[in-house]
This record gives C-alpha cells, structure tokens and sequence, in this order.
C-alpha cells in the first residue's frame, strides 16, 4: 500500500495509545498474550490503520504506547506481522511506561515522567482502534489555519502559548448502524467563515467551537439528578448560536499543543483526555473564572507550578457541574473574551507578535459529514463494530482491480490472494469478500460477504454469510454460519449451525452444535481449585455456627 512518506515533515508527533480491549472479552481474555491492538480488522491488525493515518498526514515520529505487560506481544508483531514489517521508515517506536497499567488513563498517561520527557513539540493523539480513510494532512491544515498560532509555530517556544486543539467527531447513525454504539454530547459554535469560497477539499466548512463535551452517559446521568439540562448565561453571551449534537461520538482523535502537558500535571484530577482535558478546556472559553481556576492562564503565561506556589490559583478541578451550568449574571474577566475575538485580533494586529495578555487558545470540533460518499471514520472498539468495518472494508475495489493511484488506502492488492486454495465447484462473491494467503477452500462451499484470514480451512459444503474469520481457523464439512466471528486458530467441528456468534481463540466447537447469539468461550482457568472450595465451605460453616450462637 503507498505511504505519502514524501510529504514535508510536519514537526509533529503522534502517540497511539494501545489499551487493554476491555471491549473484546472473548478475543482479549488474555491482553497480555493478545493485546487489542493486534485483533485483526479486514486482515490487518488494528494498529496498523492509525499508523498509516500518521504517514498519510506526513509524521513519521510514531510511538506506540501500551501496558509493560503487552510489550513482548506487540513487539512480536511489529517484528513479523507481514503487514507491519512493510511499513516504510522510520519504524514507530514502542514504549511501555512502568507506571502504566490496564486502568491508566488517557490523560495520566501524558503525566507519565517517561511520556512528558517524550514529547518534545505540538503533538496528536489516536487510539489504537481507529479506521480512518480521512486524510489526516487536511485536518492538519485545518487546525494550522484556525487554531495554530503562526508566532507559536515559527518561535523558540517562548510564552505566552497561543496554539489551540482540535478534535474529531463522527455522526453514528449511519450504514452500517451499530445498535448500543457509545455517544457523546457536544455543543458547538459557528466559526466565522472567509469571504472567499474554500476549495472543495477543506475541511474548514466542518470546523466550529466546541463548547461543552462529555458523554452520552454523563449527560443522562445530570439531567437525572437536575431534571433538565441546565445552560450558563456566559455561554449564552459568549456564543449567541449554539448546535447541540446527540447523536456523534469522540473519534479521539487529539491536536495538541505542548502546553496542554503542564496543564494536565498541574490538575491531578483529569484522568481522560476526551472528557476531562478536552471538557474543561471548552468550558473554560466561556466560564467565568475558569481560565485562571484550572491554573491554564498561568501556564499559557510560562509560569511554571514550582514558581507559583499558591494552591488556590492553581486550580481545582473537583468543580460541580451546577457551578459551572447554572446561570449567574458576573461579567468575564478580560482575559476571557472568547476564542473567536480574542485568538483572530491576536492573528490579525501583526502575523509574528505575541498577544500582550494571555488568553484562552480554541479548542475546535471537526465534525465529520455523514453524506455516503464520506470517507469511513470509525472507531473499532466492539465486536459488532470489528465485524461490520471489516464487511465494509472487504467492499473496497483491490487494487488489482482500480490501479494504485485510484484506490482506497485500505484497499488490498488482490481480494482473493490465493486463488490456487480454492477448488472448483465453490461460490465466492469476490466483489464482498476478502480472502488472505493460504486459504484452503473446499469443493461445495458457499462464501459471501466474509472475511477469511490466512491459513484458514474451509471443509466441504461449508456455508458462510457475513462472517469474520481470523488466522488458522478450521470450518468443518457441512457447517452454517452466519454473522459470525471466530478468534484465531479456533475450530468449528463438522455439521454445526452457528448464528450471531463469537468463538474464542483455540477454542475447539463440538460437531453438530447448534447456538445462537452467544459468546462461545472455555471455562479452563475458572474453576475453582480444591483449597478455595474448602475454604468456601469452611466460610460457610462458620457462618451457620455464628447464626446458631446469635
């Protein structure tokens, strides 16, 4: 697959953030052994998309981040996953902090001495599940132009900080639809658009403010506890025009500027980028007070926390939601006019200056278009969304079929890779399938709208509709699947219906089972062994006997 390698270097670094995969219980079950972030998608591990995304944008200073525990597996993987060991160089670089667990998050990751000491410029954050056909290049443009701070980007980094952030959001309700997909709330603000039409590929049409975000959850759980949802009358002032959107979710996809890192190290309490960095940040562009109280006017100042011990401006952010939404008539400080007035004034007296007061740089939303012809801009973070992106990614053209110059970056060379595998008499619907290296198809099978990885067997009058298979696994002769995912080296024995199934890894499916909607996974390793039942008993007894003393 080409790589825009050859673009100019952007100075910026990505760090891909590889969880635990909580989400994928019957493929995770161990992540030390099988980390998230190597679970295939359409035939290639899921790192591997957000790491073509940085070298379509142009970095190449890539970093891996995981658990200590993960290390060994994805560093396997790097060195002899055929599609990793083709990335072009520089090769990303893994670390595994020793303070980083299965429960870190996001954003105590960025307080990890070993991170912090990592990044050394403006930075982008992308977890390890993202499929994005978006070219990251045009969101970087989009972020230069509006929120990045020409005197920031061309200096020695001398204060004040004047660069803001930029994230991504995608609408949900589109095809395919992902029934119980995770939503966020956000509330946005028009931008002021230039007098001049943009060129058909900028994304700035689809940029605004973001104002307030948190989750979907979050949401429900306050308008619970308040019965409605009550909004500010400084936001109201700030931003006249507000969009509120239901219905999209946080693609986590992070621009950074350097001096978000002394923010999060000066208040403690932000665990998640997402909700809690990104929240407070848009919060802080219109609540009164707030710049100073999180301790981000002195940061953008230079100021650092060992010069300015006084805890009280520093910030707290255990601040109550009913604080910060209800409706006070105090009138803002003038260092918090709003982002739109403020940065572009900054921008417009003079191209090299710095502002002469500090104030609150822009965080922005882009959110992305749900037109079908969109480029696909999802996160993988479930089992129903693992199965549906790779359907629709088996979809694409190869490039066999389109020419490299033409073809989609996730397109693969071939659709079916070893035709030699498959014997006559077999139905394949190559135009929705995607079929890897050393696949044995036997005679009498039917495969449709699947995904087959490599080194798998497909037994005689076999039948497969929808389905994602992964490497090494075994299909017996005569079996019905449909809408199924089987982990890898996984077998299904001979004569079996399955429908709506998961099947763990090495897991061996008795013949002529028949299952629905279930989550087929071994129970070794949970059984109790003969101590912990005696000790049960024995809790048990003692039990009665306090009971019969009582």
């Amino acid at each position: 697959m080409p790589h825009a390698v050859s673009m100019p270097a952007t100075g910026l670094q990505a760090l891909i953030l590889c969880g635990p995969g909580s989400s994928f219980p019957t493929f995770t079950s161990n992540p030390d052994e099988n980390p998230k972030a190597l679970l295939p998608i359409a035939n290639r591990p899921m790192v591997w998309y957000p790491i073509d995304f940085c070298y379509r944008t142009g970095i190449t200073n890539i970093t891996l981040i995981c658990p200590p525990s993960a290390s060994d597996a994805i560093t396997t993987a790097l060195n002899t996953n055929p599609f990793l060991t083709a990335l072009p160089h520089p090769r990303p670089d893994l670390v595994a902090p020793h303070g980083l667990d299965q429960n870190t998050g996001t954003a105590e990751i960025l307080r990890l001495p070993e991170i912090r000491e990592l990044i050394t410029s403006d930075f982008i954050v992308l977890p390890c599940d993202l499929v994005c056909e978006l070219g990251g290049d045009r969101l970087l443009q989009a972020w230069m132009v509006k929120a990045a701070s020409l005197p920031d980007l061309l200096s020695d980094g001398e204060p004040p900080y004047c660069n803001g952030g930029l994230g991504v959001w995608y609408e949900t309700k589109t095809t395919p639809p992902i029934k119980g997909e995770e939503t966020d709330f956000i509330v946005t603000a028009p931008m002021s658009m230039p007098p001049v039409p943009t060129s058909k590929d900028s994304l700035l049409p689809h940029l605004s403010y973001l104002t307030y975000s948190m989750p979907k959850d979050s949401l429900n759980d306050l308008v619970d506890q308040k019965k409605s949802f009550p909004i500010r009358h400084g936001l109201l002032r700030t931003h006249p025009k507000l969009r509120m959107l239901t219905t999209h979710r946080d693609a986590h996809i992070y621009i950074l500027p350097r001096w978000i890192l002394d923010f999060i190290q000066e208040n403690e309490r932000l665990e998640t980028i997402g909700e809690d960095v990104i929240g407070w940040w848009a919060k802080a562009n219109w609540a009164t007070g707030l710049f100073g109280k999180l301790g981000m006017k002195k940061i953008i100042e230079g100021r650092s926390k060992s010069q300015e011990t006084d805890k009280t401006a520093r910030g707290n952010v255990a601040l109550s939601e009913e604080n910060l939404l209800d409706s006070p008539g105090r009138t803002r400080e003038s260092y918090e006019t709003s982002p739109p007035a403020e940065f572009e004034k900054a921008q417009g007296d003079d191209l090299l200056a710095k502002p002469k007061e500090a104030a609150v740089p822009p965080i922005l939303a882009y959110i992305h278009p749900a037109s079908v012809d969109a480029p696909l801009l999802r996160r993988v973070d479930t089992a129903q969304l693992l199965l549906a992106i790779s359907l629709q990614l088996a979809k694409l053209p190869s490039i066999e079929e389109t020419g490299p110059e033409t073809a989609s970056p996730f397109a693969h060379p071939k659709k079916l890779a070893y035709p030699e595998g498959v014997k006559p008499r077999t139905t394949i619907t190559r135009q929705d399938c995607l079929i890897a290296e050393n696949v044995m198809v036997e005679e009498k099978t039917s495969i449709k709208e699947s995904v087959i990885g490599a080194n798998c067997q497909i037994k005689e009058g076999a039948k497969l509709f929808q389905c994602l298979l992964m490497d090494g696994v075994v299909v017996g002769k005569g079996c019905k699947l449909t809408r199924c995912i089987l982990g890898k080296r996984s077998e299904v024995g001979e004569g079996s219906t399955l429908t709506d199934c998961e099947v763990q890894e090495n897991l061996l499916v008795e013949p002529r089972t028949e299952d629905k909607d279930s989550k087929l996974m071994s129970s070794s390793g949970l059984e109790a062994s003969e101590q912990e039942m005696q000790e049960a008993l024995d809790g048990i007894d003692e039990g009665d006997e306090s009971a019969m003393l009582e």
